[in-house]
């Protein structure tokens, strides 16, 4: 599913235009983005939770060159599917 399909889906489930639908997923996709920029978590209930995780940094092998490299510290980003989500798709467990 794409931003477009997904605009049209929320469109027909609220009841209302497609850009209404649109503006709104951009403003709830800009807020989730401040949020983590911001260092907060942002948990949303039988959804999940996306987060910002640091990763140190680390030593690694190339494989092509045998050399030992040492990769920087960064940020991932990183989501934890809620209870409620997991259900659903996997409704047999």
């Amino acid at each position: 599913m794409k931003k477009n399909d997904l605009v049209a889906a929320v469109a027909a489930k609220a009841n209302c235009s497609k850009k209404q639908a649109d503006e709104a997923l951009n403003y709830v996709l800009e807020a989730i983005t401040d949020a983590l920029v911001a260092g907060e978590k942002v948990s949303i209930t039988g959804f999940g939770t996306f987060e910002v995780r640091d990763r140190p940094a680390k030593q690694c092998k190339n494989p092509r060159t045998g050399e030992i490299m040492t990769t920087k510290p960064c940020k991932a980003l990183a989501f934890k599917a809620g209870k409620t989500l997991k259900d659903s798709v996997n409704p047999e467990q």
